[in-house]
């Protein structure tokens, strides 16, 4: 059986559920517009209950929704309903799935991980319409893994990720990041502490600890980004922590609007391992304490993180050990000027930071999904 006519859609990019899914791949659709695709060509197709469904209309891409939503790893008797609806989803979403490709007979498939792509990779071998998949962690997600045995082509963030064939690319990353030129604030310097989009709440405690820590302190500033879940119990506790004669200045924020500015800004950055946070601050020269987060399937972030620490550019804590007093002191040693004249330990992570961020990583998986679509 010959592949399907192409209609006027180039290629459908599908998976999301997270941001770590969402940005890079709106990166990438951002790459082949810019090659001279139009965007419309350029159609989503993720999960209702993800980011991409609000994230993807704002970046001006039309977004398909299907139902679904993931596994979870438990034998628990609620854990076993669930499931049972997961699978139940799945399947109408393939079946959504089948019939999108049919009717838009797209030049090719990006697959991007989550939950959300799986339905669309399948249905997209069915039609016979070519595949790239990209993985972002160091660790492949299950819907990559089965993606790359039924025949799509692979781009992988990091060396050594285990898909077999794979292309090093980098994590694509937002123009607006890529544009980040740093200007570190040293008077005083500024210590960001960001836990994702929702927040984390072991960073958010270890936060709070600081502050306890640091309130008399006038040579140090903090920003911290504690999540939407986390924000107004932190603020609770600030207010109830706050002297009348503390000096440290920190500001509590529910939600950071400019990362790129924040990285430009800050001398030191804390937060999780995700794959889209550690292309950030490689691309942006941003020097980083990583805390991984447990539990993550294939301890993917701990991974992401040591591709970090081995090349110098970051701290891995891990989440079990950190608390106010332990951030303290890292952060300490990282922030006291050079005793010998070298250069400040920071200088020093930046710059090994940018050795191994891929700024080009966006065009490097545009080139697979041309490729894969011509027949290359």
């Amino acid at each position: 059986m010959s592949p399907p006519m192409q209609g006027d859609t180039f290629a459908f990019v599908t998976g999301g559920g997270t941001g770590g899914h969402v940005y890079p791949a709106l990166a990438v659709a951002d790459a082949l517009v810019a090659r001279g695709h139009p965007r419309p060509s350029i159609r989503f197709v993720g999960a209702r209950r993800g980011i991409e469904a609000t994230a993807v209309p704002a970046a001006g891409y039309i977004v398909e929704l299907l139902p679904g939503r993931g596994l979870q790893r438990s034998i628990r008797p609620r854990a076993i309903v669930a499931n049972v609806g997961a699978v139940v989803g799945l399947l109408l979403a393939f079946v959504g799935a089948l019939r999108l490709i049919g009717r838009h007979r797209p030049g090719v498939v990006l697959g991007v991980g989550g939950y959300a792509s799986f339905p669309c990779l399948v249905a997209a071998r069915l039609r016979r319409v070519p595949a790239v998949v990209h993985e972002q962690n160091a660790a492949p997600g299950l819907a990559n893994r089965w993606a790359v045995r039924l025949g799509a082509r692979a781009a992988v963030s990091l060396p050594g990720t285990p898909l077999p064939g794979a292309e090093v690319t980098g994590n694509p990353v937002r123009s607006a990041v890529l544009a980040v030129r740093r200007a570190p604030e040293s008077a005083p310097p500024l210590v960001a502490l960001v836990g994702g989009s929702l927040g984390a709440g072991r960073l958010n405690d270890a936060a709070l600890g600081l502050y306890d820590l640091w309130r008399g302190r006038g040579d140090v500033a903090i920003r911290h980004v504690a999540g939407p879940r986390g924000y107004d119990g932190c603020m609770e506790r600030l207010r109830r922590q706050r002297l009348a004669a503390d000096v440290l200045r920190y500001d509590l924020v529910r939600y950071e609007d400019d990362m790129p500015g924040l990285y430009a800004r800050a001398a030191v950055l804390v937060g999780r391992a995700g794959a889209v946070t550690c292309a950030e601050v490689a691309v942006t020269g941003t020097p980083a304490v990583l805390v991984p987060l447990p539990n993550a399937p294939g301890d993917h972030q701990t991974r992401n993180a040591e591709a970090l620490v081995d090349a110098g550019a970051a701290i891995l804590v891990p989440d079990a050990e950190l608390d106010g007093a332990r951030l303290a002191w890292e952060l300490d040693a990282l922030l006291a000027p050079p005793t010998d004249g070298g250069p400040a330990r920071l200088d020093e992570m930046s710059r090994a930071a940018r050795t191994v961020g891929r700024p080009d990583a966006a065009d490097r998986v545009a080139d697979l999904v041309e490729e894969a679509a011509h027949g290359a």
